[in-house]
């Protein structure tokens, strides 16, 4: 993968190991009912407190489109962090389209509860 296409706007910008894990996380996340595709509804868990943390895709075009998230996030105290790749975030998604957005969300009692912790963690020591 290139970095000319990484937009210098998508910060924080996830690394390989932690993308991967991000993406592990989100395929167990569909499984279990708790990630919400695209910019619409990541906008939405997050105004109604249901969001874990927000993943986006950096090569979004245009990525303005998105930019209105990490505010909403800061807002609100939800990590976020871009990775590269929409059709990337796609597949972990378990559609075949390209995705720019999703949210992890909470669930009472769920077994994801330490995984989610632990990239929320991740995320933050981005952020620093």
């Amino acid at each position: 993968m290139a970095d000319e296409a990484v937009n210098p706007k998508a910060y924080p910008l996830a690394d390989a190991t932690l993308t991967t894990k991000i993406m592990t996380l989100i395929q167990q996340a569909v499984n279990y009912k708790q990630l919400r595709r695209g910019a619409n509804e990541a906008t939405k868990t997050l105004n109604r407190g249901l969001s874990e943390f927000i993943v986006m895709a950096a090569d979004a075009e245009p990525l303005e489109i998105i930019l209105h998230l990490p505010l909403l996030c800061e807002d609100k105290n939800v990590p976020y962090v871009f990775v590269r790749s929409k059709q990337a975030l796609g597949r972990a998604c378990g559609v075949s389209r390209p995705i720019i957005a999703c949210s992890v969300t909470s669930n009472e009692g769920s077994q994801l509860k330490n995984q989610i912790v632990s990239v929320q963690q991740d995320i933050e020591k981005l952020l620093i």
